[in-house]
């Protein structure tokens, strides 16, 4: 999951940046509003995490911006701002949630797996195909109620392509889901970690699509 970390605070932004990375998030972190926006503009992100109280550009300006280009990218607002008013006008801006500061890490997780369960259509926190459980809450697969190991990009683009049955992803789209900025993409990352899903899942669950990407067919 590709996360975007718009936080000026840097004590908070380090503390976020550690521990969504921990929890398996891919983080890109920016400082300001500016630059937030021109992320949102030259990537895709699953999710993001937003601060209000921006130099450069407030978050309610990248939000209603965002909003406006027509993107559809869950956003959670976290801020010190605790009105009534202020919980209203980001809402209706387009959030899909808001936080106030001080908060709890574990809560902050449980909001974000929520919005993404509902930017999905998912009404259920675990992803099904067939035999196959995958907990976003957890991080664990089972296959038939038995624990399957994976690395933890294996499971990133497991879990997109899980969450997009039945359409195809292509390889920029689940390269994406594993790397933040900061990270090396290895030439042929996707096909070594669609090769090990295989391997443990079974070779029919992810087909191929020659010049396209990958495709996890809705379960019969």
């Amino acid at each position: 999951m590709r996360l975007l970390l718009i936080e000026d605070n840097d004590s908070i932004g380090k503390g976020l940046y550690a521990g969504l990375n921990q929890a398996g998030y891919a983080v890109d972190w920016v400082r300001d509003g500016e630059t937030a926006q021109s992320a949102f503009v030259t990537e895709e992100y699953d999710v993001a995490v937003l601060d209000l109280g921006l130099p450069r550009k407030s978050g309610i300006e990248v939000l209603s911006e965002l909003r406006a280009r027509g993107s559809k990218v869950p956003v959670l607002i976290l801020t010190a701002r605790d009105t009534v008013n202020d919980r209203i006008i980001g809402l209706d801006q387009g959030a899909d949630d808001y936080m106030i500061k001080p908060f709890d890490l574990d809560e902050l997780q449980a909001r974000l797996r929520a919005i993404l369960r509902r930017s999905s259509g998912r009404a259920t926190p675990k992803l099904v195909h067939g035999d196959i459980e995958l907990d976003p809450a957890s991080h664990t697969v089972t296959k038939n109620g038995d624990i399957i190991e994976l690395t933890p990009r294996a499971f990133d683009i497991l879990q997109t392509l899980m969450e997009n049955q039945g359409r195809v992803m292509s390889r920029s789209r689940l390269e994406e889901s594993m790397y933040s900025w900061k990270d090396e993409i290895e030439s042929n990352a996707v096909e070594v970690h669609i090769h090990q899903i295989r391997k443990k899942l079974g070779n029919d669950l992810i087909r191929t699509i020659r010049g396209v990407g990958y495709i996890m067919d809705k379960a019969k």
